[in-house]
């Protein structure tokens, strides 16, 4: 039987390179510790651990608050760890939350929160944590917590897009982001007087362009009349379509032979098949063929 639950994916970035740099089994017992911890805070906000996943954790809470607290805890002690470790062993944390039907089999849960969570943790950066829209339905439970809104995210097997927001867990946060203390609906009306806009930094080659969210939609392609001109047999006429929704700035795959992301810090690349994805921070974009092409035409962004 299904039930309403909240699913946390809290996942360690960068555990192929501390193997690397420190050795197979020191990197093993500094994972293993923190997979613990983050295993114990979750126990100690009224989570239950569901399994780690190597160098991650899945988690459930009855309650959407608890998971966040806990989450926003987790962070805020991490990044103190992190000032006081060597630069070889830092591994920053990204999460993903959402509440929604799971369904608990023997020891082990599935179900769209399932996916929704996993899908989120994998598009978050370093030390975020990216919460679905169910999650923040009590969130004014959560002190010191804002919520930024970034569109609607493609979730692979599910027909509707999850609207997605940024745990802005940082005590100096900026005046531009909203506190959650109203109800979603009025949260919404107020997004566009709150949010004062973004850049866009594309380089390739020797072409480099800015543009801010006004100046969107703009277009990545092969032909002259593209804004961001990328002049490669294997990108499309039209191939890439950088927009602004909902106070982010969003990549949408429009081409033939599909686009990959790589956000900087790590996590895996992301592909895009007639889908879209919220960019943040900064990283590379490679234009019909994957990254393990070395001749792949590839684009750096910047979003700030």
């Amino acid at each position: 039987m299904s039930v309403q639950t909240t699913v946390v994916f809290a996942d360690l970035m960068g555990s192929t390179g501390v193997f690397e740099t420190i050795g197979s089994a020191r990197g093993s017992r500094i994972v293993t510790q923190m997979t613990q911890w983050i295993s114990a805070v979750c126990v100690a906000h009224n989570g239950q651990v569901v399994k780690t996943l190597g160098d991650g954790v899945l988690a459930v809470f009855a309650h959407a608050p608890d998971a966040i607290d806990a989450m926003v805890e987790l962070q805020r002690d991490h990044q103190k760890r992190l000032l006081a470790s060597s630069a070889g062993t830092r591994l920053p944390i990204r999460i993903g939350v959402a509440r929604g039907e799971v369904e608990f089999i023997d020891d082990d849960c599935y179900g769209d929160a399932v996916n929704v969570a996993s899908r989120l943790s994998d598009l978050s950066g370093p030390h975020q944590i990216w919460v679905n829209e169910q999650s923040l339905a009590d969130s004014a439970e959560v002190d010191g917590v804002r919520f930024r809104p970034l569109g609607p995210i493609a979730i692979r097997g599910r027909a509707e897009p999850c609207q997605a927001f940024q745990v802005e867990w940082h005590e100096n946060l900026s005046s531009d982001l909203m506190t959650m203390q109203a109800t979603i609906n009025s949260q919404h009306d107020q997004l566009e007087k709150l949010l004062l806009g973004r850049d866009i930094e594309l380089v390739w080659v020797d072409q480099h362009r800015k543009f801010h969210s006004s100046q969107l939609p703009i277009h990545i392609g092969r032909v002259s009349q593209a804004e961001f001109v990328v002049n490669d047999p294997r990108v499309s006429r039209a191939h890439a379509r950088v927009h602004w929704r909902n106070g982010s700035i969003l990549l949408a795959d429009i081409s033939t032979y599909g686009t990959w992301i790589r956000f900087s810090g790590g996590g895996s690349d992301l592909l895009l098949r007639r889908e879209e994805c919220v960019l943040h921070g900064s990283g590379e974009i490679a234009l019909g063929a994957s990254f393990s092409d070395l001749t792949v035409p590839t684009v750096k962004f910047s979003i700030t």
